[in-house]
């Protein structure tokens, strides 16, 4: 299944560029998440149906106008298996004087073959966009803020 989400910065693209490097090289991408369970796990999904993933960024080729990161969320712990795996690309686009569009497009395989693509159907499709709907959001207003902070507010390195 496909999800994805955009969001239109009131940054420019340079500004918005540095600022991703540095989320994705510090670790801050996912820092609330890090800082509770350790570098390269976070905490995705809404609410009670929030899950342990393992993180793993890379960085996508970049232009004068366009570039990102390759993301992938794997469960973790016992029962990660019923979970379905996330790849997905976060990019940023220029828009020259209307800012920057950063956008999440992903795509998964819901586990348990049939079933799992039943309840998909039903279900859990939902929870999967507003999962990435709630990170984009996150991620946007790193990008649009002029530093990062954790949790308690103190700058991040």
């Amino acid at each position: 299944m496909f999800v994805g989400d955009e969001v239109r910065l009131d940054v420019g693209f340079a500004v918005a560029r540095e600022r991703l490097t540095r989320l994705g090289e510090s670790g801050a991408l996912f820092a609330p998440s890090e800082d509770v369970y350790g570098p390269g796990l976070a905490r995705v999904g809404p609410g009670v149906v929030s899950k342990l993933v393992r993180v793993q960024v890379r960085e996508l080729s970049w232009t004068d106008k366009s570039g990102g990161l390759a993301l992938r969320w794997e469960a973790t712990g016992a029962g990660g298996k019923l979970f379905p795996v996330l790849d997905a690309d976060l990019t940023l686009v220029d828009f020259g004087a209307q800012g920057t569009l950063v956008a999440l497009a992903g795509v998964y395989r819901p586990p348990l073959g049939g079933l799992g693509q039943a309840l998909d159907r039903a279900v859990l499709h939902r929870v999967a966009v507003a999962t990435i709907k709630g990170f984009l959001a996150q991620v946007a207003a790193q990008l649009a803020d002029h530093s990062v902070t954790n949790e308690a507010g103190c700058p991040k390195a």
